[in-house]
């Protein structure tokens, strides 16, 4: 098998060339726990922090709303292409910014008491969300930037396993801290001005460490133009939501209601069907609507940046491509804890241990694998044998679905105490369980390694902030809206049956991932770098 272009290149590179390549893989490695820090503030950590103040579950429930500002990352980053802060260029000042900020708002949060100042809290929380997902947006288009083609297999699996740690402190490691029979002797505030100073490590690494990017010319369009355009798709955003929430639902209802006349589904299973496609409908309509708004008010560097995507071949196949190669994973996994929990009737405990715990190690693990190995296969043949490993590990679920329980011996893992991390009594293991989970998170791990730098390849620097963004909201398609879909299909069907849809949903990709073996194969090869300097 010959060598893929990556790994020719590679074997060329002098001294000084590998020592600039580590730099760059450090630098990504830094970025990715830069990124996933903040994620828990207004998530796990933070629910954990409003029910130790006593808040009703009603209200928590409610603010986990707080995290929408991820969903819809893509509607700013166009600005983020096109204004660039004094001083430091237009990825490094984007970052510098917003980390700063981000230490601000953790900051506020601390000194805010969430029982007493509830809607000051939440508040807050939407800007660190905010923030947060605006941080993401740069990193993920400095770090695509960045990479030559030949890095972006272990450059993504590093900025995943900095990402991974970073969300083990702020989402574990807190919460052992924080609890008094631990000895940790934090309070939550105290743990979020922490996490502060670290956002302000972050920026003072950002702008003295990162190394400097080649200038690129940002995209050159009326900035009036660009602030109005954000503000009409916002608009429009909001103006489908309202529209939809009111008609979609009574529009479901009419479509539907003669396949309902005499159907023996359950009413229960009718009506969540109705919800699926009232949803459907909704974005039907909303997408559109945002597509109108930012084409009369002249959101230019947005427009730019697509009609720069969808002037490279293909590029409506690799759009599709996107929205399928994680499909069927998403599915499989969309449902994956009530299954153990519910249908195969494990323990909380041992769930927690190897769904959670040595299953969110072995994703950091098959991540960079993945990435090791794609410097010798390269990015074609690295998407084709993970996608068909990803595929793999969804009939082991149909298996345990099928085979039930303890037919592999089980092992028990001893209680510890790591300080980070603990286990406080002694824990049995199914052995079918253990297997089927760490072929699904190793098989992930290397996936999402090869689908980011695949991602990454796509992407124009003039608008890699755009591109990104809108690609990765593609990519979310999956993952956020399989979950509808997955829970009434595996109510309908039985889980075994389900598990077989989930494989055979990941084989349009692979079948996509052949025919366009030639364009995949081509964007391994990097385009001639600019030689000027310094963003």
């Amino acid at each position: 098998m010959p060598p893929s272009p990556a790994a020719a290149a590679d074997a060329a590179r002098t001294p000084a060339q590998r020592a600039a390549a580590i730099h760059r893989f450090l630098a990504v490695t830094l970025l990715g726990f830069a990124s996933g820090l903040p994620l828990a503030l207004t998530g796990q950590a933070m629910q954990a922090w409003l029910s130790a103040e006593g808040l009703d579950v009603a209200t928590i429930g409610f603010l986990s709303l707080v995290g929408l500002p991820y969903t819809f990352k893509f509607l700013w980053a166009p600005l983020m292409d096109r204004f660039e802060p004094p001083g430091l260029g237009r990825r490094r000042g984007w970052l510098v910014v917003t980390q700063l900020l981000l230490a601000g708002a953790l900051l506020l949060m601390a000194s805010t008491p969430p029982a007493g100042a509830t809607r000051a809290f939440a508040l807050l929380a939407v800007a660190v969300a905010f923030l947060s997902a605006s941080q993401d947006v740069v990193i993920d288009a400095y770090r695509t930037d960045l990479l030559p083609a030949r890095e972006r297999g272990l450059g993504s699996s590093l900025n995943v396993m900095g990402y991974r740690l970073a969300m083990i402190l702020s989402g574990g490691v807190a919460l052992i801290w924080t609890d008094p029979a631990q000895g940790g002797g934090f309070t939550w505030p105290a743990v979020y001005r922490l996490m502060a100073m670290l956002m302000v490590g972050a920026a003072v690494v950002s702008a003295v460490l990162l190394p400097r990017l080649p200038r690129t010319t940002a995209p050159r369009t009326v900035a009036r133009h660009d602030v109005i355009g954000f503000l009409a798709v916002m608009a429009a955003v909001a103006v489908g939501y309202l529209l939809s929430d009111r008609f979609a639902l009574a529009f479901a209802q009419w479509l539907l209601s003669p396949f309902w006349s005499g159907s023996a589904l359950a009413p229960a299973l009718q009506a969540k069907w109705t919800e699926l496609l009232a949803l459907m409908l909704g974005i039907a309509f909303t997408l559109p609507l945002a597509a109108w708004a930012a084409r009369k008010a002249r959101f230019e560097t947005l427009l730019q940046g697509l009609r720069s995507y969808f002037e490279q071949p293909g590029a409506g196949a690799f759009l599709a491509f996107i929205v399928l190669y994680k499909l069927g994973d998403a599915f499989a996994g969309s449902l994956l804890t009530p299954f153990l929990l519910k249908a195969m009737a494990f323990s909380p405990a041992e769930v927690g241990v190897v769904n959670k715990l040595i299953g969110l190690w072995l994703t950091i693990l098959g991540a960079l694998v993945g990435g090791a190995l794609m410097l010798k296969l390269g990015l074609w043949r690295s998407l084709l044998l993970f996608g068909l490993l990803q595929m793999a590990s969804n009939l082991g679920f149909w298996w345990l679905a099928v085979a039930g329980k303890g037919v592999i011996p089980g092992i028990t893992i001893p209680a510890f105490d790591l300080g980070f991390m603990h286990l406080a009594q002694p824990t049995a293991v199914d052995g079918g369980l253990l297997l089927v989970v760490a072929l699904e998170n190793l098989s992930g791990g290397m996936g999402t390694a090869a689908f980011v730098a695949f991602l990454m390849s796509l992407c124009n620097q003039r608008f890699t902030a755009t591109q990104y963004a809108l690609l990765s909201a593609f990519a979310a398609v999956g993952r956020v809206w399989v979950g509808p879909l997955a829970g009434v299909l595996a109510e309908s069907i039985g889980w075994a049956d389900f598990f077989i849809v989930s494989t055979l949903a990941a084989v349009p990709a692979l079948a996509m991932l052949w025919r366009l073996r030639e364009s995949v194969r081509a964007l391994e090869v990097d385009p001639d770098a600019p030689a000027a300097a310094d963003d």
